[in-house]
């Protein structure tokens, strides 16, 4: 077992005193999420003690029972040990300092007066700083911005900011993309909004950074030279649980693909960023998801495929098929699961497929990256029973198991030359004591910073929706739909369309080496109009 390596306090400042606003204060997001986040980082000492919190929403409630709503939540959640408890029940002393910044205000934020309001309380505050928080249904995310620009509320003051955080989905398609970042450019500057994606702000997904850029061993083998293939994955083993009125019209591609996959596969796939910083960074993304090829709408048909869950079994326990969970219309053709072939066209990329899935109800919750590289290109063990060598594999899991493994080969003790595959691997609970945090943390705080580089820029948005056009453009004309049973890895169309280029799906949850996946029993193909 390696030696653990505590986890160095952060050379953080303290954030600039501000008022937080949170449109959408009654929903799940902000009793599970934000506000979870928000008290971890007063108890790091991390936001100014002036801060203020303020909640709106149409919800029937006043800060007494605001606090007292988040509260027993939270404690719930501590008691269950989820990530927010940081290992133990809810400290009492911090709640109680920390509830006093929790203020809340009911009204209707589609209605002019509440802005009116809001003017007044910032004019109340001695920085008159503010930071607004989107935690609604997308369908609001335009038209806040629109009424905080009306209101004047986006203009700054000398000495203060104004900002807005977007929380996805940020539209539903490359149109809605432009549309609403049109809505909110024509009332604010770019560097005033920051879209956030939760997926930025776990450790093993910055560390891609790291790991590429400050080891002089992967770079120079970063390139078409060397990796065949690279496979990303982002598994999950629950169903739509009680997300079904937004499941149903959001599906597996725009639930995750132009944001969650692309934002994988832009970290692995850029080019190294002039300098380490937000302008730099953003830069090179924006052009890698730029480069993705842009299939024709028969080449993105025969280059992906979609399926659903049906009735199955997880851990000895029988589940229901999507169709069957609660609140989930009859007649639709909602994907659960979706994979896809694409390909990025520029100097380093070009011939290597990136294939891309996603899915609920599968065998393993397994978020990764698996990077394939090409076999050596002479095998010197001719006349032997080695005639060919495997290729190697770089994992990078950013979740459950959060780490990298690379595997390679080694004789095998004996008086035969008989190889095997032996694998060696970095995880973080080895080295480092992190806390349990819910993954909100660094973007709220680089929020409140000032600190724009994990957030997503309007061109970055708008070149994965283009990326992702030609996919919807083909569903929509032809809607088939594969089953396959819950506690499988999706569809046999899955399989087929990576066979059919000589390859295999990384087993999900084998992140310590390359095992291969079984293709499914199941496949049943359905039309999507039941």
């Amino acid at each position: 077992m390696p030696e653990s390596v505590k986890t160095p306090d952060k050379h953080a400042v303290t954030a600039d005193d501000t008022t937080l606003f949170i449109f959408g204060a009654s929903g799940d997001l902000v009793k599970r999420l934000l506000i979870p986040s928000l008290f971890n980082l007063d108890r790091d000492g991390l936001i100014a003690s002036e801060m203020r919190i303020v909640g709106i929403d149409i919800a029937d409630h006043d800060d007494a029972s605001f606090r007292r709503h988040l509260k027993d939540f939270i404690a719930d959640k501590q008691a269950a040990n989820h990530a927010e408890s940081r290992g133990g029940e809810l400290d009492d002393e911090s709640w109680a300092s920390f509830e006093q910044r929790l203020h809340y205000r009911q009204g209707d934020f589609t209605e002019a007066a509440i802005y009116a309001w809001i003017e007044k309380r910032i004019a109340e505050s001695p920085t008159g700083s503010a930071l607004f928080y989107c935690a609604t249904g997308s369908r609001f995310f335009g038209d806040i911005a629109q009424q905080l620009g009306h209101a004047g509320l986006m203009k700054e003051p000398e000495g203060a900011y104004r900002r807005l955080v977007v929380e996805k989905p940020f539209g539903h398609d490359l149109e809605s993309a432009q549309a609403l970042n049109a809505k909110l450019l024509s009332v604010m500057r770019e560097d005033q909004i920051y879209r956030i994606d939760h997926f930025l702000g776990k450790e093993t997904v910055q560390n891609i950074l790291v790991a590429r850029f400050a080891n002089v061993l992967f770079e120079p083998f970063w390139n078409n030279h060397y990796i065949d293939h690279i496979q990303i994955t982002a598994a999950e083993t629950v169903g739509v649980e009680k997300r079904a009125a937004f499941y149903d019209q959001t599906g597996a591609m725009r639930d995750m693909v132009p944001n969650h996959l692309f934002q994988l596969l832009a970290m692995v796939a850029i080019e190294p960023p002039a300098y380490f910083g937000a302008d730099a960074l953003r830069a090179e993304k924006s052009k890698v998801l730029g480069a993705i090829r842009p299939w024709r709408v028969e080449e993105a048909a025969e280059n992906s495929a979609r399926g659903r869950y049906e009735a199955g079994a997880f851990d000895g326990k029988a589940v229901p098929g999507y169709l069957e969970e609660e609140g989930v219309k009859a007649e639709n053709d909602t994907e659960t699961f979706v994979t896809m072939k694409v390909m990025v066209d520029n100097w380093r990329w070009m011939g290597v497929p990136f294939y891309l899935r996603t899915g609920k109800r599968m065998s393993a919750r397994d978020t990764e990256i698996a990077i394939c590289f090409k076999p050596a290109p002479y095998s010197q063990f001719r006349d032997t029973e080695i005639e060919r060598t495997a290729s190697n594999w770089l994992i990078i899991q950013i979740q459950p198991n959060e780490g990298m493994w690379f595997d390679f080969q080694a004789k095998r003790p004996g008086p035969e030359l008989e190889m095997d595959t032996v694998k060696m691997g970095f995880a973080y609970k080895d080295f480092f004591d992190l806390p349990a945090v819910t993954g909100y943390e660094t973007l709220i705080y680089d929020c409140l910073t000032g600190d724009q580089m994990l957030f997503q820029r309007a061109d970055t948005i708008e070149n994965g929706w283009r990326a992702v056009q030609p996919f919807l453009d083909a569903w929509s004309q032809n809607p088939a739909l594969e089953g396959y049973a819950a506690g499988e890895d999706g569809p046999r169309g899955a399989f087929e369309l990576i066979g059919r280029d000589g390859r295999r799906w990384h087993q999900v949850g084998s992140a310590t080496g390359p095992g291969v996946a079984p293709v499914p029993k199941s496949g049943k193909r359905e039309d999507g109009k039941r």
